[in-house]
Order: structure tokens, then sequence, then C-alpha cells
């Protein structure tokens, strides 16, 4: 497994939780990273996704200001600070490493994936 996605839990809501991904392959070198989630029954969704260089992000828009997204390249890793979790963001969360610098919500331009980590928010 290139890529693994950890620190999910159980968490009431307005609590926060911090998801990290690292990466054993060096995918994410020059290429953007991505959050996505996936609930039961429901399409995987794009949550946010970070560049290269760490200047560009892009979140969906229920999750912005609440979700931050960050990496540190010189660890291989990636991270999502979730503040204020809502029931509604209760779902397997994925991080992905894109083909190319720029952060995109395009699922297609992610080929890189890791196994997920379950987040679950009690009301």
């Amino acid at each position: 497994v290139q890529l693994q996605a950890y620190g999910g839990g159980l968490v009431q809501a307005g609590g926060s939780l911090r998801l990290s991904c690292a990466d054993s392959r060096r995918t994410f070198s020059n290429n953007a990273v991505g959050w996505f989630r996936q609930a039961p029954g429901k399409e995987r969704e794009f949550v946010a996704a970070i560049g290269w260089r760490g200047g560009n992000t892009v979140y969906t828009d229920s999750v912005k200001g609440r979700f931050a997204i960050s990496r540190d390249n010189a660890k291989n890793a990636v991270y999502l600070q979730m503040n204020n979790l809502k029931p509604e963001d209760t779902a397997a969360y994925y991080c992905a490493s894109a083909r190319g610098s720029v952060a995109t919500t395009d699922i297609s331009r992610y080929p890189y994936w890791g196994r997920g980590t379950q987040v679950t928010v009690s009301s």
C-alpha cells in the first residue's frame, strides 16, 4: 500500500479530529494531494486538496471554515484538521495523490489511493 490514512475515530458533534496521510513510495512528490470521503450508500466525494507547494488549496463548500488541509513535504505527509464536526461528516475518509502539482477537485485526476480511515460523528 502506498498511501495510508489514519487518525479517524468517534467524536461528538462539535469536536475535532486530525487525519494524517502517509506516503511510503513518494507518490506525493511534485503532486497535489486530496482528501475524499464516502458515506454508506453514497458516492465518494471530494473534501479538500492541496497543491505540491502548499499554497494552493481547495475545499468543498460544506467544510469551508471548518477543515484545513496542510502538508509537510519533508515528511511525505498530508493532514486534514477537522473542527466543529457534524454528524453529516460521518464517512470513510481517503487520501489520494493527484497527477499534477495543482490542487483539483476532479477525482479522475487522482490515480493513487490509500486505505481509508473511518470518522464517525455522534449527535
